[in-house]
């Protein structure tokens, strides 16, 4: 498309008309078609007109921001220049900006075309996504208070009366089923982005509980609750990242389901939608059980797991030995092959972690006693029934089973009636603990690296836990207010699609020098604002701005070293 005059010649300067006209190629040739007559307008308008015209479809950005034309002076009532809707800008910005270069928006119009509806599905879906990234909270809050707060209204183009909840439910109806499609879209335009390599996968397991029954949603059950809340049902959440903490993929699983059984699912998920390459699977002692390691091994796959605790002993002697290496302060570690050689067992002994559970013991060893001296003397003083006593007694050392087996309690029946506590210290068991605290075991098929490199590649699964802590804490993925099996995939899904854009930003900062956590960063430009500044003019007519305000010099040096160009004005958009 293109600005057109009509009415007089050029040479003429007066009665000069505009007209917008598109051309477009056709079987007999180009042709020309006037969209609408535009009359006499001032020249800013027309510069800016033309420049919307031939800006490229697609690109948010030109619709949004007025960075170009040529000035024009007017006389302003200094006296009566006000301000109106200051809002937050930054952090919505900066989420489409991020998003911009995953290309989630052009993926998001491919997999949900626009149709008859007024306001297109991929930005209804980008309001989910952006107000998960800026301000966590549900559909309905969104709809009734959050959207019309944010500059969002500007930066997607939607009517405030245009988002409701019903809108942004039907909109995780239609995310949904693209999910796979999104995963492979993301994992590969990151790992074009920051070279990434993929050939460390961490898994986890975690879970996320519900306000509500949840009677249509099958999923929802009640099991091991991570969030400490067992009074509520809940859902697993089984994610693999890479070495860097960037998803490749997520499921979910019923919230009875046990961490150990989900190991052959979520592998064959993920083989088959990046095939079997040569990855090295990292899982803690959660997920590990013979079968599981038989299938993995059966597969012709690799792997570094924990191991429960319990295997440590098979290894005392070991312990005693002097022959640790040092890899940094405070870390020993020693490798031993399995005695069919298919095998390595990496024994880890941590300085820090032998004072934590030191403490840990001597903080239940200490409970334990006291309550049990105060049993003894209540027996004492009254006569007890023995299994009362019995009862109490296995309370006592269940609720503090860190240092239960150091005591040996037996009650004992009195002569005429009652009952005494007797118990007394285990020493083997004191001398074991003293002697595996800080210790843990790990065992890997991969026999061609050292110990150092074995135990390096398994702390990588703190990755794997910070995504959680970062869904559960950042973008409040708990508690799920949906109570249908569809909507509470789709709501987990919106919160995948934020955690990727915070880990975006994060390579972005760690590429800048600035680290790899995002948080200070981006709460640090969502601190910008958008502001209208309506200025009275001598003609009488009033001029409204929309501006950006301009960075503080610590938001300037932010934004400079990620590279990225905060615009000063937006276009203010008839809605």
């Amino acid at each position: 498309m293109y600005l057109r005059r009509c009415g007089q010649t050029k040479a003429k300067k007066d009665n000069v008309y505009w007209e917008l006209v598109e051309c477009s190629r056709t079987e007999r040739g180009p042709r020309q078609r006037i969209v609408a007559y535009l009359g006499d307008i001032a020249k800013p308008i027309a510069l800016g007109i033309k420049q919307a015209a031939t800006d490229r479809v697609g690109a948010w950005q030109s619709r949004l921001f007025d960075e170009e034309g040529e000035p024009e002076w007017v006389e302003v009532d200094t006296k009566r220049v006000r301000v109106e809707r200051v809002r937050d800008f930054g952090g919505c910005w900066l989420g489409l900006e991020i998003s911009d270069r995953l290309d989630l928006i052009p993926f998001l119009e491919k997999f949900l075309p626009k149709g008859r509806e007024d306001i297109q599905w991929s930005m209804m879906v980008m309001t989910l996504v952006l107000m998960r990234l800026c301000k966590p909270s549900s559909e309905l809050r969104i709809a009734e208070h959050l959207y019309e707060r944010s500059s969002l209204v500007d930066l997607l183009g939607i009517p405030v009366d245009k988002v409701n909840d019903d809108r942004l439910y039907r909109a995780l109806d239609r995310v949904l089923p693209h999910k796979v499609e999104m995963e492979k879209h993301l994992k590969e335009r990151l790992g074009e982005l920051f070279n990434l390599e993929y050939d460390l996968l961490l898994y986890d397991v975690t879970s996320t509980y519900f306000e509500g029954e949840c009677g249509s949603n099958n999923q929802a059950q009640r099991g091991y609750p991570r969030d400490h809340r067992p009074d509520c049902k809940q859902v697993c959440i089984a994610l693999v990242v890479s070495r860097e903490g960037l998803p490749l993929g997520y499921e979910v699983f019923a919230g009875n389901r046990t961490d150990v059984t989900t190991v052959q699912d979520i592998v064959e998920k993920i083989e088959a939608q990046y095939g079997t390459a040569g990855r090295i699977w990292v899982m803690d002692r959660g997920m590990v059980s013979q079968k599981n390691l038989e299938y993995l091994r059966g597969g012709g796959r690799r792997y570094i797991v924990g191991t429960p605790r319990s295997q440590l002993k098979r290894f005392e002697q070991e312990l005693l030995k002097a022959d640790w290496q040092q890899i940094r302060e405070g870390l020993e570690v020693k490798l031993r092959p399995s005695p069919d050689g298919e095998e390595s067992f990496i024994l880890c002994r941590s300085t820090h972690r032998a004072a934590k559970e030191k403490a840990i013991h001597d903080k239940f060893e200490k409970r334990i006693e006291k309550g049990l001296t105060k049993l003894a003397d209540s027996c004492r003083k009254k006569k007890q029934k023995p299994g009362v006593v019995e009862r109490r007694v296995g309370r006592l050392l269940e609720g503090n089973s860190r240092a239960a087996g150091l005591f040996r309690v037996e009650v004992v029946a009195r002569v005429g009636g009652g009952v005494d506590v007797v118990w007394e210290k285990v020493e083997d068991w004191r001398a074991w603990a003293e002697l595996s605290e800080g210790c843990y075991l790990l065992r890997s098929n991969v026999t061609d690296w050292d110990a150092e490199q074995l135990w390096r590649a398994y702390i990588q699964l703190t990755e794997a836990e910070a995504a959680f802590r970062i869904q559960k804490g950042d973008l409040g993925i708990r508690p799920v207010w949906h109570q249908t099996e569809e909507r509470v995939q789709a709501h987990i899904l919106v919160c995948f699609l934020a955690y990727v854009l915070w880990k975006m930003l994060g390579q972005m900062c760690k590429r800048a020098g600035l680290g790899n956590e995002p948080r200070k960063v981006f709460d640090e430009i969502a601190q910008i604002k958008v502001v209208d500044v309506v200025m009275p003019t001598r003609q009488g007519t009033v001029i409204r701005n929309r501006c950006i305000a301009q960075p503080t010099k610590p938001q300037a040096v932010l934004l400079q070293m990620l590279q990225l160009h905060l615009p000063q004005r937006m276009k203010i958009l008839e809605l």
